[in-house]
């Protein structure tokens, strides 16, 4: 198939799942950009409803980089600990906190660049933030956008970052961000990694997958 078919195909998956998933964005609660980045790194292996459960009394206690920054260890573990990978969990976040301090004046960053100069801070989780906070467009190539855009066909690539340069030309920039929430909501709702609810897709006659799986 054609880049140009490809490209065609692609933004009639991007019309329809925006019509399915109008109102798409991420499910982590957040009132603020270092929020967003600390529930963005406790979602790694765990699901949103449990990173909100322990980040709405964890942003309580935490309320600024310099909070994460000076609390110990142990104690970020413990307050962290139900999430899973409690330990590098925590120390990414330190880790983070601690480069926002000293390299951005405690401020978050607001690029791609500078967010990528955070410890354990790769494209998924830069994009995701500066798309939810500042409007940034950005493929968000998590678990579920991998296996769906590999499925629809928009790429044969197993690489996050090579999958992420193989989506970008086929959608309009402005739709980055929008494009990767609704693979993602589509993922968890009917194309599921084991049994995809093929039948119940709004993709199926333009998915190479489907013929597959029926």
């Amino acid at each position: 198939m054609m880049p140009d078919k490809i490209a065609i195909r692609a933004r009639e998956i991007d019309n329809r799942l925006s019509q399915l998933y109008p109102k798409a964005k991420t499910a982590l609660l957040f009132s603020n950009p270092l929020e967003l980045l600390v529930a963005t790194i406790l979602s790694a292996q765990c699901t949103d409803e449990r990173v909100n459960q322990v980040t709405r009394s964890l942003f309580k206690k935490y309320k600024n980089a310099a909070d994460y920054a000076e609390a110990s260890q142990s104690e970020l573990e413990a307050d962290i600990y139900s999430t899973g990978f409690f330990r590098n969990k925590a120390k990414s976040i330190k880790g983070c906190c601690d480069t926002i301090i000293s390299t951005f004046g405690g401020k978050m960053p607001d690029n791609l660049d500078d967010m990528l100069k955070l410890p354990g801070v790769g494209r998924k989780t830069a994009n995701l933030v500066l798309g939810a906070v500042y409007g940034i467009p950005g493929i968000v190539a998590d678990t579920h956008f991998i296996r769906l855009s590999q499925r629809l066909g928009l790429t044969k690539n197993t690489d996050p970052v090579k999958i992420e340069f193989d989506v970008q030309p086929l959608i309009p920039q402005k739709r980055w961000s929008p494009f990767s929430l609704e693979l993602t909501l589509h993922g968890r709702a009917i194309c599921h990694a084991r049994k995809p609810k093929c039948s119940k897709c709004v993709l199926l006659d333009l998915c190479p997958f489907s013929a597959k799986s029926i």
